[in-house]
């Protein structure tokens, strides 16, 4: 199978590594990639938010799957010029891909589906905002309507910073707030049959103890030895059959991956928000720990026939993975910093890394690297985790030293009702 890969992050260095392992994968292209993925495949350079050049690229090369990466493409319409030219691509059409595209539409799909989630409003002026984050009270949940690389987010107890936020947007999402913690499944589905994953937790602040602003992820574990029994059964029942019904019911079935990001608060598990691709830096420990070959999984589902697979088989025990940010993230983001003992150490996942023309390894984005491993227990991953953090280095580096912690102390708390 010749497949094709879409993105350049962290996400897709890790996809990259499980479709490089999938003894079905005769041949792997990542578009445009970075350093990582050209160690395990054939990078090529596109712009990966032009579905025609995509589409053109897909025909030219004679390939068996194209596997979209990130958000921007599949809101730019990838998916649908890809299957135009009849080949098969994994990945939502521009018009199911809303539900990530917009938090207005993805809310609009929840209520229509009777799907839990928190009580909003959608505001356009100061005075829409005004009167929302009066109605809920701290702390206002403030969120960009549109794409926002996972940093659109504000979650605060002053009110000056939450209608800031919101001024600096064209239209805003209001949420009541979400007591509870939080966890991600990523859900396989060709539309109607739906595939869920093992749930992991990340921590999107930038700092330990969940202090200062929101990121794209500084970390994750998975899975999760807090999590109540039955909570994947539960989300697929109440969240994810009724989601993808109301989908099909629009006229806009939802094939790919569905990210569910959840709380699970004192009534139960509620969505935070859906997102219409693998999430960074999940994907990482998710995939570390999946032994059925990737490529299978994804081709079912882009081709209509999940339901003929076999159950997903895991590996045991656990694991854990830790980003290193530039200096000055997630405000701003320092390059061209060289980085010593990345290169070739297997677990080291490239993010934000590029060559510079005497070859070396430097930053080129706010997520640099993210250190994934695996071990018998969560205890063991988390150890072999930070010890690949130690061996990377690079100016300004910034991480936090707390990924997987409570749940290691087993201080996770789900409120009581």
């Amino acid at each position: 199978m010749r497949v094709i890969l879409l993105g350049s992050g962290g996400r897709e260095h890790a996809i990259a590594a499980a479709l490089a392992a999938d003894p079905a994968v005769t041949d792997l292209i990542v578009a445009p990639g970075n350093p990582g993925t050209a160690a395990i495949a054939t990078n090529a350079e596109v712009d990966a938010l032009d579905p025609d050049v995509v589409a053109a690229l897909a025909v030219e090369l004679a390939a068996d799957l194209v596997v979209v990466g990130p958000e921007a493409p599949l809101v730019a319409g990838v998916a649908d010029a890809v299957r135009a030219k009849g080949i098969a691509c994994f990945g939502p059409s521009q018009a199911a891909a809303q539900l990530e595209g917009s938090k207005a539409f993805a809310k609009d799909v929840m209520r229509a589906a009777g799907v839990p989630t928190a009580r909003s409003f959608v505001c356009t002026s100061a005075a829409e905002l005004a009167e929302a984050l009066d109605a809920f009270g701290a702390p206002y949940v403030v969120k960009d309507d549109g794409l926002a690389a996972g940093k659109g987010v504000v979650v605060t107890d002053s009110r000056d910073e939450a209608l800031a936020h919101g001024a600096a947007c064209e239209r805003v999402v209001v949420e009541e707030y979400l007591a509870g913690p939080e966890v991600s499944l990523f859900v396989v589905t060709d539309g109607t049959a739906a595939v869920p994953l093992q749930p992991a937790q990340d921590f999107k602040r930038i700092g330990d103890g969940d202090a200062g602003p929101n990121t794209g992820g500084m970390g994750a574990y998975s899975p999760l030895p807090w999590a109540p029994e039955g909570l994947v059964d539960q989300v697929m029942a109440t969240v994810v059959q009724p989601t993808l019904a109301e989908m099909r019911h629009r006229g806009t079935p939802f094939s790919g991956v569905l990210y569910v990001g959840l709380a699970l608060t004192a009534d139960g598990p509620k969505v935070i928000e859906y997102n219409c691709r693998f999430g960074d830096p999940e994907t990482q420990v998710v995939l570390a720990r999946l032994e059925t070959p990737l490529a299978g999984i994804l081709h079912a589902a882009a081709v209509g026939r999940l339901a003929e697979d076999p159950p997903l088989a895991w590996r045991p025990g656990s694991a854990v993975c830790v980003v290193m940010a530039s200096a000055g993230y997630p405000e701003s983001a320092r390059k061209g910093d060289v980085i010593t003992g990345a290169d070739g150490v297997p677990g080291v996942i490239h993010a934000g890394t590029a060559r510079r023309a005497d070859g070396a390894l430097v930053t080129a984005g706010g997520r640099v690297l993210t250190c994934t491993a695996t071990g018998d227990t969560l205890a063991e991953a988390r150890a072999a985790a930070y010890r690949l953090v130690d061996g990377v280095t690079f100016d300004g580096e910034q991480h936090r030293t707390d990924i997987a912690l409570a749940a290691l102390q087993d201080t996770v708390v789900i409120p009581a009702k």
